[in-house]
């Protein structure tokens, strides 16, 4: 008689356990890389003894606390594609160089520019809480602080602290990444609103907050 390779039976609590494995797995290793980039920036205000230092720290020190707190998805994107847009529109800023023309009004209009979209990311963040994700998923939908004028704050406000950098140094290298990152987070903000189409409550929550990232234009 043919007995099945025990082995190889996998039980829906099996399931669970592993599922819970990996979302820890997932969860200790963007805690560890968002600590690998509060310490970036805290050694930058230690050595140049600006306060866009301690902002960026502030920030980052929030990404170790967001991963290790949230709540697991509801439902969360399996394909590559919303996976490389989150890649690149998170980290797509880490290709910018302080190269470049640094004319005195861009370093000042730059650094304002960083100012409110560090101001902006660190208000939406805090108001996500447990919901906060990297790539498009579903862990409920937040409708107050920034989210009550625009969808997708957070984006927004790569999008500005990176447009103040290009502004500090201007390039056609910074220009070209900027709209690369700028093209993702636009994509990740797409692809976020198809998974979540699926909810009531974020079909409402979309006809009452009409844009997505900047209001009056998109």
């Amino acid at each position: 008689m043919h007995r099945p390779n025990l082995a190889l039976v996998t039980t829906p609590s099996h399931r669970l356990a592993l599922g819970r494995v990996q979302r820890a797995l997932v969860n200790l290793a963007g805690a560890a890389s968002a600590a690998l980039f509060a310490r970036a920036s805290l050694q930058f205000y230690l050595h140049t003894h600006r306060l866009i230092g301690v902002a960026f720290f502030a920030e980052q020190a929030w990404f170790v606390i967001a991963f290790l707190i949230r709540r697991p998805a509801r439902s969360v994107a399996t394909t590559g594609g919303p996976w490389l847009l989150a890649a690149a529109g998170t980290f797509g800023g880490l290709l910018l160089r302080p190269s470049g023309a640094h004319p005195a009004w861009g370093v000042t209009a730059g650094l304002a520019l960083q100012m409110v979209g560090l101001v902006i990311a660190v208000a939406a963040l805090v108001t996500l809480g447990r919901s906060f994700g990297f790539v498009a998923a579903n862990r409920g939908v937040v409708t107050r602080g920034p989210y009550a004028l625009v969808r997708h704050p957070v984006y927004a406000a790569y999008i500005i602290i990176q447009l103040g950098y290009l502004l500090q140094s201007i390039s056609l290298r910074n220009a070209a990444v900027v709209a690369l990152a700028t093209c993702c987070n636009v994509g990740r903000a797409v692809a976020e609103e198809r998974l979540l189409a699926c909810s009531d409550a974020y079909l409402d929550y979309r006809d009452r907050v009409p844009w997505r990232l900047m209001p009056g234009v998109w």
